[in-house]
């Protein structure tokens, strides 16, 4: 029952492999509390514009909140690094350029092979 049409969407596989999912936690995390910091500074610039009795506590809160998500946007990192070192990166080199070196070893093997040849055989000839 084919109609012609062609599909709304395809699936198209991953530029890159997903996060791990520790990684992944600590991201949401991070972005969670940034969101929040983020929200929690524009209610204490306003709060501070309109002159509101909010506008302390609401400054003192949002830079307790930017240490906090300081230290969830590292907290990102050294999850990312530690995951790496524990469980190594899941990279592999370009198989193209790998046979590119073996193609070039195996020449150069060759011409030393035929170089040792051709002046073993002068040599010989020689004596």
């Amino acid at each position: 029952m084919d109609t012609g049409r062609q599909p709304l969407w395809h699936e198209e596989p991953a530029a890159r492999p997903r996060m791990a999912e520790p990684v992944r936690t600590a991201a949401v995390r991070a972005v969670i509390i940034v969101a929040l910091t983020l929200i929690q500074a524009m209610v204490a610039f306003l709060s501070t514009l309109a002159g509101s009795w909010l506008a302390f506590p609401a400054v003192l809160s949002t830079v307790a909140s930017t240490v906090v998500a300081t230290w969830g946007v590292l907290d990102v990192w050294v999850t990312r690094q530690v995951w790496v070192q524990r469980n190594g990166v899941r990279s592999q080199p370009s198989s193209t350029a790998r046979e590119l070196r073996r193609e070039r070893r195996r020449a150069r093997r060759q011409q030393r092979r035929e170089s040792r040849k051709a002046s073993s055989g002068v040599d010989r000839a020689a004596a």
